[in-house]
């Protein structure tokens, strides 16, 4: 299955740029998630969405990872970025979308996700982390769902049907408990907790 990371956005929140670049115990933040999808095993291609306003994104993936497609997308909204990015790649079949701020994800979840999307009967999956996770990390989330009573949040992982990517496609909700899938990085905040996290738990398997 190929990947697109979405990093097109800028870290507006924390007040420091490009969101991708980001520094994180010396690495950017995208780094993270690189490694993660390279390491999974069922991953193929990997794409990085770039827009206009992320310049030292390109730069450090065209230097630091070659291997990588860069797409340059220019809708100017997350959801037009993501289909436009899709199309250029020429993705037929699922692509797994990913966010950049994941830093604590590994190729374990990566590869679970494929394969709880490879047993269930929807064209599409989101994952979410109960909100207890959230609440546990002192994390306060965007957007929360409500499933079957269970207040669920979107952690910025879906598989999509690439070759019906104009349409809103029935997905499964897959509930992940793991603390690494709550750990994204919005702000200041979250990135000294991530830090924290990082110096508490040296092997990241949480």
């Amino acid at each position: 299955m190929d990947a697109l990371i979405m990093a097109g956005g800028l870290a507006q929140r924390m007040g420091c740029g490009e969101k991708s670049c980001v520094n994180l115990n010396g690495k950017p933040l995208i780094s993270y998630i690189v490694s993660a999808l390279q390491n999974a095993q069922g991953v193929g291609k990997i794409f990085v969405s770039v827009t206009q306003a992320t310049p030292m994104t390109k730069k450090l993936v065209e230097e630091e990872y070659p291997s990588l497609h860069i797409i340059e997308a220019s809708e100017g909204s997350y959801v037009g970025d993501m289909i436009y990015s899709i199309k250029e790649a020429g993705i037929t079949g699922p692509v797994m979308v990913v966010m950049c701020d994941l830093p604590l994800v590994e190729s374990d979840i990566i590869d679970d996700v494929i394969v709880k999307y490879d047993t269930c009967e929807e064209p599409a999956l989101s994952v979410y982390v109960p909100i207890s996770l959230c609440k546990e990390l002192g994390i306060r989330p965007d957007t929360v769902f409500n499933k079957n009573t269970k207040l669920i949040v979107p952690t910025g992982i879906n598989i999509l049907d690439a070759s019906d990517i104009n349409n809103e496609q029935p997905d499964y909700n897959y509930i992940i408990d793991d603390l690494r899938l709550a750990m994204n990085v919005n702000t200041p905040k979250d990135l000294e907790k991530c830090r924290q996290m990082m110096a508490e738990n040296p092997n990241p398997l949480l």
